[in-house]
């Protein structure tokens, strides 16, 4: 059952396994840990468990992304794909370091989600 953590977070995040997977070579690693941030604009890979399926992609383009606070900083491009409550997304990912990536509403605006914080879980809203 998809859950919050409460480990990693406070207060408690909803959070979600997802599988990223490279277009170009088909190689996928499943489970990757994601916060779903409806305040996000895009989606962010956490570089480390995804390092295997980037390649040469590490070249690509960087964007200036800003954090709620207003700190700046550049984030590298990647064009990966995302398997998320068995939907596909194809396209252009930003990475970041750290555990955790960030389900973005480019993904979350595509599902329907109900969020119950008491219980620390989350399910899909069908």
């Amino acid at each position: 059952m998809p859950a919050y953590d409460s480990t990693a977070f406070h207060p408690p995040a909803p959070v979600a396994l997802v599988t990223v997977r490279s277009p170009a070579t088909g190689l996928a690693v499943p489970n990757v840990s994601m916060l779903l941030d409806t305040g996000a604009d895009v989606s962010f890979l956490p570089r480390e468990p995804i390092i295997g399926l980037i390649g040469d992609q590490q070249q690509l383009s960087q964007y200036e992304v800003e954090a709620f606070d207003g700190t700046k900083s550049l984030a590298p491009v990647v064009f990966q794909e995302l398997v998320f409550l068995g939907k596909s997304f194809r396209g252009q990912f930003l990475l970041i370091d750290g555990r955790y990536g960030f389900l973005g509403r480019n993904v979350l605006n595509s599902v329907s989600l109900v969020f119950d914080g008491p219980s620390r879980n989350w399910k899909e809203n069908r």
